[in-house]
């Protein structure tokens, strides 16, 4: 039986072969890359910047957190309370109210993307603001509440480090269904 001569089709696949080692590499690039910016966040030797008193916050510029129909509360954050320091943590302005109406309570709130941990400064029911004594870290997988991490997870988080801009968490937040992670 005769040998059948090489097709143009085995040498086109050159090009694809390139493709894939490129797209491997920048994989593998961009995992080092992530990791790198867990480590600066994270590492043994960080320390949270100082705690600046809350902001004022303003009902009507809330955007709505995506949260579950079974739940009786509703969640929004104040885009202008939304703040991003030298130090990795996001820093917010969160309100949540009945859907049936009534009482309202505001929960000046940090996120640490790169542990999944969050930290409630103060809190306020409408009479101003009430520190919160000796604020510790928590697992956002561990609470009760799942609002911080429907917050941190459609907006404000993106492997492990907080997004680029406040610009951008908002936009997410606005139509958290943009992309996969």
């Amino acid at each position: 039986m005769p040998l059948l001569p090489a097709t143009p089709l085995l040498s086109s696949t050159r090009p694809m072969r390139r493709a894939s080692r490129a797209f491997v590499f920048a994989c593998v690039l961009g995992s080092i890359g992530g990791g790198a910016v867990g480590q600066i966040f994270q590492g043994p030797d960080w320390k949270e910047s100082d705690t600046p008193p809350p902001p004022a916050f303003d009902e009507r510029r809330l955007v709505p957190i995506e949260m579950p129909s079974y739940m009786t509360l509703r969640f929004g954050v104040d885009p202008n309370t939304i703040v991003i320091t030298d130090d990795g943590l996001v820093r917010y302005v969160v309100v949540a109210s009945n859907k049936a109406g009534g009482a309202t309570n505001a929960f000046y709130e940090g996120v640490r993307c790169a542990t999944g941990e969050m930290k409630s400064y103060a809190r306020s029911s409408g009479a101003g603001w009430e520190i919160v004594p000796n604020p510790d870290w928590k697992r956002m997988a561990l609470m009760n509440s799942g609002y911080t991490h429907a917050l941190a997870s459609q907006g404000l988080c993106r492997s492990g480090a907080p997004r680029a801009s406040v610009g951008e968490m908002v936009r997410r937040l606005k139509n958290p269904v943009q992309e996969l992670e």
